[in-house]
């Protein structure tokens, strides 16, 4: 009896004491939605990226990179084979038409010449002997103590002789030079840029040893992409400026114009001249080369991201106080990847370069990296 009893004293328990604090929560959800207020609206500002525009009448305004290079560079090697003794030149060094920069050993070489001096003098003995012959002949044709027949051979045996002393003289002459060729020599005044092969190796006649490189005709070699290569040709003015000294810029010219295009990065090769005011040019430096073309009339460019079309209407979104609106333009042509505007807009004004399908005419924006 006691054990049914208690579940209804906890039930009765539990009412009493819902019905007590029914007052309180109820006082404190009226205070709640009397405290609490409506949020305030948030004003919707969109980033965009915008550009201030600008008047210019350069047309096409392109730079490259390039290496400072000699016009001029000779891959010398030996006009005949053999064992390198000397070097006389190190990477870098100035030398001067004819100085001697390697050496070979002359040792077969002279032995050579030896050998065909000799020929040439055993060929002039034959020759002095068939002379002193033919002489005597003719004095012996003129007692007519011999016949025409023989004095006609020992004529032909004396010229034989005398053909024997010329090509031996020439041999001898060609020797002669071979040893001389044991030294090899610079043909032009330059500096050296690189050096193959050492003392002790064994080179064939005609491999390159030593680099020269023409000191007084420099140029800037670059590649410049296969799109650009036409509009590049034309343009006359061309400036050139070396990254140590970015404040100089002198005028340079096109000298030549790869026809092939570089298997491994698929440009075309320029080669610039540079004139010889630019002293301070040395070989292996950077070097940028400026291309700009001028137009009769300034051109106001804008990217094509910044069009806005709708409908037949072509527009941009000029910001102005923080807001854009829509102001309708007309294109007048290309520049490159650039639109030049024939109207609409002047110089100054702010355009939306990114983010133009996502505005409204009003619309509060905020520039992205501009300065605050």
């Amino acid at each position: 009896m006691h054990s049914r009893q208690l579940p209804e004293t906890l039930k009765r328990n539990s009412i009493v004491f819902v019905a007590k604090k029914l007052p309180v929560v109820a006082a404190c959800a009226l205070l709640l939605a009397a405290c609490s207020k409506e949020a305030p609206k948030t004003e919707d500002v969109r980033p965009v990226r915008a550009m201030v525009l600008q008047s210019s009448d350069i047309d096409v305004n392109a730079e490259f990179s390039g290496e400072v290079r000699a016009r001029v560079e000779s891959r010398l090697g030996f006009r005949v084979g053999g064992k390198i003794v000397s070097r006389k030149v190190d990477v870098g060094s100035v030398v001067k038409r004819g100085q001697v920069l390697m050496d070979l050993d002359p040792q077969d070489l002279k032995l050579s010449q030896a050998q065909a001096l000799a020929a040439l003098r055993a060929a002039e003995t034959n020759r002095d002997l068939a002379s002193a012959e033919l002489k005597r002949y003719q004095e012996l044709r003129e007692k007519n103590f011999v016949s025409q027949a023989i004095l006609d051979a020992k004529l032909s045996a004396a010229k034989s002789a005398q053909a024997q002393v010329d090509s031996a003289q020439a041999a001898y002459r060609g020797m002669a030079n071979q040893a001389g060729y044991a030294n090899l020599e610079s043909d032009i005044d330059g500096v050296v840029t690189s050096v193959d092969a050492e003392v002790g190796q064994v080179v064939a006649p005609g491999t390159p040893v030593v680099r020269v490189a023409k000191s007084d005709e420099k140029e800037i070699v670059f590649g410049v992409p296969e799109d650009k290569v036409d509009t590049l040709r034309a343009i006359p003015d061309v400036h050139v400026r070396l990254w140590a000294s970015p404040d100089k810029s002198v005028p340079g010219k096109i000298r030549e114009i790869s026809p092939v295009a570089d298997p491994s990065t698929r440009t075309y090769a320029f080669r610039v001249s540079i004139p010889a005011s630019m002293s301070e040019a040395k070989l292996g430096m950077t070097a940028l080369v400026a291309f700009a073309s001028r137009t009769p009339q300034p051109q106001i460019k804008v990217p094509l991201t910044a069009l806005f079309h709708e409908k037949a209407a072509t527009s941009v979104w000029v910001v102005e106080n923080g807001a854009v609106r829509l102001v309708p333009v007309t294109v007048s042509g290309v520049s490159g990847n650039d639109i030049v505007l024939g109207s609409g807009v002047k110089p100054g004004q702010t355009v939306v370069t990114a983010g133009v399908n996502l505005l409204k005419p009003g619309q509060k924006v905020t520039i992205l990296g501009a300065a605050k």
